[in-house]
């Protein structure tokens, strides 16, 4: 065997993944072979996932030459995030992979944001949850792409955040929320805010890798999103 076909068989002993991102307002979508990057790209934040995610996944295939039954692993980020947005990511997935007979991994949102700012002791990860609160959780995040939470992900208010961790340094902030909260954060000349990433679904099919290898995949009818906050429905009852 020569060394062409001994690449050729080692590309396709790794795993393609496609990975969904809808718990942000743009979205994203990703197709991974291992830890390479085949295609990916955001969505339109203007635009509802529900109209724009079923051709955004048939882009993806199109573009990189893959078909559905190819696929071996669903990811989806299950939350927190928009609720209707969630929904149809988590729907979609499960759809899918329930099709197919294969297996799913679902990714906590606010874990993928952590490692998409890279490696840090202590990273507060932060989405937008409305209102101008938002959904954070404190992680560490090592160089080979390793995340442990380091408290519980809570939906809360900026001058909550602040006194919460307001007694560490050298915190790295990252996340939509961040940005939103640049003023605030940056008032402690200890902080560091991380650049934003627009395509969060590769960050959510990393992590969903380093599942399959520990054999802690799902199947599809047990994903399930993580709201860490009641509805606006629920809250009114």
């Amino acid at each position: 065997m020569d060394r062409r076909d001994s690449h050729k068989n080692a590309q396709a002993a790794q795993e393609l993944i496609l990975s969904v991102e809808t718990a942000t307002l743009s979205g994203s979508v990703a197709l991974t072979r291992g830890e390479d990057v085949l295609a990916a790209f955001a969505g339109d934040a203007k635009i509802s996932h529900s109209n724009t995610l079923l051709k955004d996944i048939d882009r993806l295939l199109n573009e990189t030459q893959v078909s559905l039954p190819e696929i071996d692993l669903f990811a989806v980020a299950t939350g927190p995030g928009s609720f209707t947005g969630l929904r149809i990511g988590i729907a979609t997935v499960k759809a899918l992979a329930a099709t197919l007979d294969h297996p799913c991994a679902g990714i906590p949102t606010l874990e993928a944001v952590a490692l998409a700012a890279g490696p840090s002791s202590r990273t507060v990860a932060l989405l937008p949850a409305g209102r101008g609160e938002v959904f954070a959780q404190l992680f560490s995040v090592t160089d080979d792409a390793f995340v442990t939470a380091l408290d519980q992900a809570a939906h809360i208010s900026p001058q909550k955040l602040l006194e919460k961790y307001g007694s560490f340094d050298n915190l790295l902030w990252c996340g939509e929320g961040a940005i939103a909260n640049k003023s605030l954060i940056e008032q402690n000349p200890h902080w560091q805010i991380a650049s934003q990433t627009s395509v969060l679904a590769t960050h959510v099919a990393r992590l969903a890798l380093i599942k399959f290898h520990k054999g802690q995949l799902e199947r599809a009818d047990a994903l399930q999103a993580i709201y860490v906050r009641p509805s606006d429905a629920e809250l009114k009852v």
